[in-house]
């Protein structure tokens, strides 16, 4: 059942960031900025948690995710060091995520050749 609701979480996600890009002019970047945010939001609503719990992999494969990871970062660093921990909380959380993203993206455009 866990792959069922994961398929159905991801594909809603995909569903309504096709809908927005197919019904205005936002661009594709405009559309991870708003999921990334939405994802931080219903991390503070405390929703997101139960999304993940539900929907498995197909809540921590999106966009949304980084802005979960983000919120909670700075949560717990403003927990254990104030102000100035929101932003080391927020960088020791997402750290692995970023790194991970430049080094794919590295690696990808060795292979794959950019069109003009």
């Amino acid at each position: 059942m866990i792959f069922l609701n994961a398929f159905l979480l991801s594909g809603a996600f995909c569903l309504v960031a096709q809908i927005i890009l197919d019904n205005t002019k936002m661009t594709p970047g405009h559309i991870t900025s708003i999921f990334t945010v939405l994802g931080a939001l219903l991390s503070f609503l405390g929703i997101y948690p139960k999304l993940i719990e539900w929907g498995g992999a197909g809540a921590t494969a999106q966009i949304s995710n980084f802005g979960n990871m983000l919120y909670l970062g700075a949560l717990e660093g403003y927990k254990e060091m104030g102000v100035l921990g929101l932003v080391s909380g927020l960088l020791s959380k997402s750290s692995a995520a970023i790194a991970s993203a430049v080094i794919i993206a590295f690696v990808l455009s060795f292979i794959f050749k950019p069109k003009n």
